[in-house]
């Protein structure tokens, strides 16, 4: 297209015409398309148009007529194409670009199972519009036609009243009937503003990076391939523990349930996850799901006493047990050999259940996530510790709490202590809002709330304000319109946008006492009107019935305080684990903005402002006393001298909290380490420098010997004393060596034995599907984003990933959709087919003979695909790293904003509109496996009896703890009022959205939170951008690096770099 022949008229007003006149320019004249015998009328109409005079559209008409203009194209080079058919609404769609229709069904219309081509439908089932001749390729290329839209905007017909008519002999269509483009601009076409070049592979650079690739899956896969004496080991444990838990079972139906015709053969331990499916890899842990379909209550009820029964038969075998009762479902982690100490741990923690007593430590399970992705609280249940012995079936969580003191009491109780930070303070009230059932209203939940919730959380928040320590900030905060607003109509405070108020207020505050001045008047003039922006704000506008867009607002102005460098140097304060290091340098970045002048101005006797204000924020105070008397004594105004001090108290500190737990350094390294510490509590002595006098501690002969020792210790600060608590970090976790087979007994499995046998069916379909798992999960491991407590995803994730492009992204496709291809159901009755076609009132329906797929495979007949491994993780890897057009298949990568990944559904693709996925949600569950009264200890007490009638355990007593000989035994225990189902809240996100193949509704990746994404995300760049410049460079980054191993190189280096900034060394030789 040009406009060569139409110089005076701008290109935007050319190319507006032809859209507003839905015809396509036959020439670069901008004639008309047709027959001579075109309507006169219209084109009379098109030619005034032109020459007159128009109204500019507004934004939203511009908008849609550049989304119209955005034409899709393929930027490679191709062969010479057959002359071009009329332009039809189904030709055009079927090579279109990515279309997002609202029906999923257009989005993924699949082909025949025919040759290479993945969709499986017939030929006789192919959509509206296509020839048996042509192939349909993805969810862009192969978008159902559009039917020809009659509805016409009210702009379009003001500009082109005969937008709605053709022209007589032309091929034309309605703007309307074109595929929604999204709302940014797709990349790859011929409309791009953004000046997006489509990545053209050459193939050279194609054969380095499959080399590439191929290199690293080798030896990936020769070194994580799990060995079969390793299966072996892992099998005849199972068979073991097998034997022990159908022992417990089967005697407590028969005994306790009266269940005398209990099969015991029924129970089963049968092994699901990465050993199942083929996906294992070395020293991977087993998963077991126990079975009981004949028990009288399901294991995995939270009334069932069989979780809690079998943790201690295994604890009596001498394995480590422990029951995990915060999980979605019950779960015990199990060891064959624990330690001794271990063991002595899971005893006590047993005892204390028997005892009645709860723990609030976090234990870990599959729900408990990292902190909110909106930064409004974690997953998981709000419990007080409790501080006293409970008696069973007494509750000593936050209900009792509320049901001793009144709402009003606890509202009064809510007081800022001393020295306590804005942030914990906000902390603390939103727990005490949690356990009043309330919550801080957010985008997820804001749909839901009610004027009680309102209500409640106005109470909580005006409590807040109550308790603020400072009373001039509290009389500021009360004294603002937007907080005291509300007598003309609803104001709906919320604790969130307080707790940002009192900090911008105090920030305001801060800033109209500071005494340096900012580096240049600019600075100081942006900084002015951002102070007066906040007070204006406040003045003029309150919460009202909007809460969160005025805590939206509120935070942009907000923002621009916290980043005002004389109130950054003036509330200066270390951290509690924050190194000396750290708070150094985070003083000389606010410091670097200042006027210097100012900063080194000091009076004869006093320190300059920077070493005031550095020193008053240094949060141990033995330690700044000792920096205070080293300022005093030596008068110096070098700033880097008194961090120097300040770090080796600070270093000295470290080795002291890390020498009190006792277990961390041996007899030799103790005694290094004492003398090492009295060595840093030394005087400094001054050294001269070519411009100002310093001061230091260089090392003298005697403590040599002893620095030599201490290089060879890790870094005090980064053991467990001098680090915040972990809250993923379980006291009783098992080491990952040392302890013998470990595994998982999970008491809620059918689902996920079903997953397991998909999944090991697809490993069937193709040689090069399980090689490929390997290398991604281990890539993902050695990346650090494997983990689903911490807010990334899981392994199970990563290999859905990898079948969905398998299955619709490679080109013929790898894997055939085994769900699609789901054989008719066999006439059997519905009890049999449990299992077989559903599952937990679920559809398990997939093509499941693995011996016919295997033989299938052999012989070459399930797919055309001739690709190399290397090959399709260079596909895989480009696919999920951009949403652009790929340069080696005709797709484009996934979007990870919209798509939702489903294996079931052809094409691969829904929306997160579709599943309703476009928001997080909490919710309220029942607490899986809550403790059962009474106690282990009743049972074993009610049940003593000379006669015992279970066989099974005559044999092997010592297996199991003592079972009740008769039924009648357990009667009274048993009826005792049981302990109240604990309720836990559950954060389910939608970030990255992983539909699970048979539990539609559930998203596997629920546990991905905001810095989760990111992670995925920048990781897949990452390799994507390594993966291209293969062969270009002679240093090639490490695609494989370990995050773990990468991190602990920079923290030797900077422990070493500390060392010889407070001794005065030159860096030291690594190997040293």
């Amino acid at each position: 297209m040009s406009t060569a022949q139409d110089p005076g008229r701008p290109l935007e007003d050319h190319l507006r015409n032809l859209i507003l006149s839905n015809n396509e320019t036959s020439d670069v004249s901008g004639k008309l398309p047709g027959s001579a015998g075109d309507d006169l009328n219209r084109t009379e109409d098109l030619a005034a148009a032109n020459k007159g005079p128009k109204k500019r559209p507004n934004q939203a008409q511009r908008r849609q007529m550049k989304s119209q203009l955005t034409i899709p194209i393929d930027p490679r080079a191709t062969g010479q194409q057959p002359a071009r058919p009329n332009v039809t609404s189904s030709t055009f769609n079927s090579r279109g670009g990515r279309g997002y229709h609202h029906s999923a069904s257009s989005r993924h219309q699949p082909a025949g199972f025919h040759g290479g081509s993945q969709g499986h439908l017939s030929a006789g089932q192919r959509p509206q519009g296509q020839g048996p001749g042509r192939q349909q390729y993805n969810r862009g290329y192969n978008a159902a036609p559009s039917p020809t839209q009659t509805h016409q905007h009210a702009w379009e017909r003001q500009y082109n009243p005969h937008a709605g008519q053709s022209p007589q002999g032309a091929n034309t269509q309605q703007s309307d009937t074109f595929a929604p483009r999204p709302s940014r601009n797709a990349h790859g076409s011929l409309y791009n503003p953004g000046g997006y070049r489509q990545y053209v592979v050459r193939p050279e650079e194609l054969a380095a990076q499959t080399e590439l690739l191929e290199h690293l899956c080798a030896r990936v896969v020769e070194g994580a391939e799990i060995e079969h004496g390793e299966i072996v080991e892992k099998e005849t444990f199972r068979v073991y523990v097998e034997q022990i838990c159908r022992s417990v079972v089967s005697d407590y139906e028969i005994n306790v349930n009266g269940a005398s015709r209990f099969e015991p053969l029924s129970v089963q331990l049968r092994c699901f996850g990465s050993l199942a499916s083929g996906f294992a890899t070395k020293a991977a842990d087993m998963d077991l799901g126990l079975l009981s379909p004949a028990s009288a209550i399901p294991a995995d009820s939270p009334q069932s006493h069989l979780p809690r029964l079998i943790e201690k038969a295994l604890l009596n075998a001498g394995f480590g047990a422990r029951l995990l009762t915060r999980t979605r479902i019950p779960i015990i982690k199990l060891c064959e050999k624990p330690t001794e100490k271990l063991r002595e741990d899971l005893l006590h923690e047993r005892s204390k259940w028997e005892m009645g007593l709860t723990d609030d430590d976090l234990e870990q399970g599959e729900d408990e996530t990292g902190a909110d992705d909106d930064g409004n609280g974690a997953a998981g249940s709000v419990q007080s510790k409790p501080d006293t012995k409970t008696e069973p079936g007494h509750s000593s969580g936050p209900g009792n709490e509320k049901a001793t003191k009144s709402p009003q009491r606890l509202l009064a109780s809510v007081k800022q202590s001393d020295n306590q930070s804005l942030l914990a303070y906000h902390n603390n009230t939103k727990k005490l809002l949690r356990q009043l059932d309330g919550r801080d209203v957010t985008h997820s939940n804001v749909g839901v709330f009610t004027d009680s919730d309102y209500l409640l959380l106005d109470d909580i928040s005006r409590a807040f304000v109550d308790g603020l320590d400072d009373e001039a900030l509290k009389g500021r905060i009360k004294a603002h319109p937007s907080f005291s607003a509300g007598r003309q109509g609803p104001n709906y405070r919320t604790l969130h946008g307080v707790c940002n108020m009192a900090e911008g207020e105090k920030l305001v505050m801060l800033w109209e006492t500071r005494a340096i001045p900012e580096g240049d008047a600019r600075a100081e003039q942006s900084h002015l009107k951002a102070v007066q922006w906040w007070t204006e704000f406040h003045s003029k506008r309150a919460f009202g019935t909007d809460p969160l867009s005025f805590n939206r607002e509120m935070f942009l102005i907000l923002e621009r305080l916290r980043k005002i460098p004389s109130v950054q140097l003036m509330q200066l304060q270390q951290d509690q684990y924050e190194s000396a290091t750290e708070y150094h340098e985070r003083a000389r970045k606010a410091m670097m903005q200042l006027d210097a002048n100012a900063l080194a101005a000091s009076e004869a006797g006093v320190a300059p402002p920077a070493i005031q204000y550095y020193v008053s924020g240094i949060r141990d105070k033995d330690i700044r006393s000792e920096v205070e008397r080293f300022v005093l004594a030596t008068g110096t105004k070098n700033l880097r001298a008194v961090a120097r001090r300040h770090k080796s108290l600070h270093l000295a500190a470290d080795y002291v909290r890390a020498l009190e737990k006792g277990d961390l350094y041996g007899d030799d390294d103790t005694e290094a380490i004492k003398q090492y510490v009295g060595f840093l509590r030394c005087d400094f002595v001054q050294t001269s420098t070519p411009n100002e006098f310093d001061f230091g501690l260089p090392l003298h002969d005697a403590m040599i010997a002893v620095y030599d020792r201490i290089l060879q210790l890790p870094n005090p600060s980064a053991l467990a004393p001098n680090q915040p608590k972990d809250r993923y970090h379980d006291k009783l976790e098992f080491p990952q060596k040392g302890v013998g087979v470990q595994c998982d007994i999970n008491f809620s499995a059918d689902l996920a034995l079903q997953n397991s046998l998909l999944l090991r069916c697809y490993a069937a379909t193709d040689p090069r599907v399980r090689p490929m798992v390997l290398f991604v999960k281990h890539w993902a491991k050695a990346r650090g984003i494997n983990t689903p407590y911490r807010g990334t995803l899981s392994s199970y994730g990563y290999v859905l990933m990898v079948l969905h492009y398998l299955v619709n992204i490679a080109h013929p496709f790898v894997c055939p959709n085994l769900q699609v291809l789901a054989p008719p159901d066999p006439d059997l009755p519905p009890e049999v087919l449990e299992g077989i076609v559903t599952c937990k009132g679920r559809n398990v329906r997939f093509w499941r003979d693995e011996q016919e797929i295997r033989r299938l495979s052999h012989d070459g007949v399930l797919n055309n695909n001739q690709e190399s491994l290397g090959s399709l993780l260079r596909g895989f890897f480009e696919y999920f790293a951009q949403n652009n057009m790929m340069s080696t298949i005709q797709k484009r990568g996934f979007d990870w904003g919209r798509d939702v990944l489903s294996l079931r559904t052809p094409g691969g693709l829904l929306t997160k509109q579709d599943k309703d996925w476009v928001q997080a949600k909490t919710t309220r569950q029942s607490q899986a496996g809550a403790p059962p009264t009474p106690t282990d200890v009743e049972l074993l007490k009610s049940s003593q009896s000379p006669a015992g009638t279970g066989e099974s355990l005559s044999t092997n007593p010592d297996l199991l703890p003592e079972q009740p000989t008769t039924p009648n035994t357990l009667t009274k225990p048993l009826e005792k009022p049981a302990k109240p189902v604990e309720l836990k809240e559950v954060r389910h996100r939608f970030l990255f959205a992983l539909e699970d193949p048979f539990e539609h509704e559930h998203n596997v990746a629920r546990t991905v939170t905001h810095n989760g994404i990111v992670s995925i995300r920048d990781e897949f760049r990452r390799a994507w951008r390594i993966i291209k410049a293969a062969g270009k460079t002679a240093v090639q980054e490490d695609l494989l690096e370990d995050t773990k191993m990468h991190a602990e190189i920079l923290e030797r280096q900077q422990f070493v770099n500390l060392l010889t900034d407070i001794h005065g060394l030159q860096p030291l030789n690594p190997d040293r």
